[in-house]
């Protein structure tokens, strides 16, 4: 694993390190389950920034293309496997499984060493004005070049 801050990309699937800090726990040490949602976000975010679309050009040749222009969380699978606990080193494994008209779908997994402890499903849809819209075109062919 490279020491970048933003992850890697290896085999069509982006890696990314994190450590877990108290301020991540509950009042027993454990991550508190909402908190995974936050290490996948900053998973999904970097693996598009390491795929060459960083989001604030993204956000801007989007706009041009369609006006009001945003992603928004439409649905999230989450099966909760085992537990992690502060100072636990974290891997945060994101890859896309499907590139449809208006969204996107990757697979996420929270390892920690070879113990899966979290798996998610991410649907993530385009919007423009409250309606769903197609991908933007330079998402769509960096999304389907990542597909394995």
């Amino acid at each position: 694993m490279t020491a970048s801050l933003d992850g890697e990309i290896r085999d069509g699937r982006h890696y990314m390190q994190i450590r877990v800090y108290y301020e991540d726990t509950d009042f027993s040490g454990v991550v508190y389950h909402a908190n995974y949602l936050c290490f996948m976000e900053r998973g999904r975010t970097n693996h598009l920034r390491l795929m060459g679309a960083e989001q604030r050009t993204l956000f801007a040749e989007a706009e041009q293309e369609t006006r009001g222009f945003a992603f928004v969380v439409r649905s999230m699978h989450l099966d909760f496997l085992k537990p992690a606990r502060m100072d636990d080193l974290l891997d945060i494994v994101t890859w896309p499984i499907a590139v449809k008209g208006a969204s996107i779908t990757v697979a996420q997994e929270v390892r920690r060493g070879d113990d899966v402890l979290v798996r998610a499903e991410v649907r993530v849809a385009c919007i423009s004005e409250g309606r769903a819209q197609p991908i933007p075109h330079a998402l769509r062919v960096l999304m389907k070049a990542d597909v394995v």
